[in-house]
């Protein structure tokens, strides 16, 4: 898998992390640095840690259906895409506004937002994919993202939060057509 496809999967994954910032944003408006530092360093670590583990399960059976590969990501990160999207539309998303210097809190949004790197990891096993650089610039893009999100919070947040999960399961929708027709046609 290519550096340009990795980094459309790290925007893709880092979309819910960065909604998320972007609606907690105005709760941290005294203490915006300490927050977003904490979204950045607590987001983009679990991004990048999720596929990783998703990788090593995945690698467990990825012998047993390496012909099969490319359906495999191509239905993990169609769902995955397709749930961002189904999400966005909810009435009561689950992921509002959160106090981001609660550590608790912070740890366990870190953790919902990064079940999809997982399944992604997952999917990463079935590809030629260089691990650490992919684990690397998903973790990257999404400290960059939650960081910017916090300040961009406040008086946006209700603006931008559903298109962006909307424009983030696009992307993996589209990745994963990607792989197919690859895998298919190459």
């Amino acid at each position: 898998m290519d550096g340009i496809s990795i980094f459309l999967i790290a925007i893709g994954l880092a979309m819910d992390a960065f909604a998320v910032s972007v609606a907690s944003g105005a709760v941290a408006a005294e203490e915006r640095l300490k927050a977003a530092t904490a979204a950045a360093i607590f987001f983009g670590g679990f991004q990048a840690l999720m596929p990783l583990v998703g990788w090593l399960a995945g690698s467990e059976f990825s012998d047993a259906v390496i012909g099969y590969g490319h359906w495999v990501a191509f239905c993990l990160l169609a769902m995955i895409g397709g749930k961002m999207i189904r999400d966005s539309s909810s009435p009561v998303p689950e992921k509002r506004a959160a106090n981001l210097l609660n550590y608790r809190v912070l740890a366990f949004l870190a953790v919902a937002t990064s079940i999809d790197a997982f399944a992604v990891g997952v999917s990463f096993a079935f590809l030629e994919v260089y691990l650490l650089f992919s684990v690397a610039i998903i973790g990257i893009v999404t400290f960059l993202l939650s960081f910017i999100g916090v300040y961009i919070g406040g008086g946006f947040a209700g603006l931008f939060e559903r298109r962006i999960e909307i424009f983030g399961g696009l992307i993996l929708i589209g990745i994963s057509l990607k792989i197919l027709l690859e895998g298919l046609f190459l």
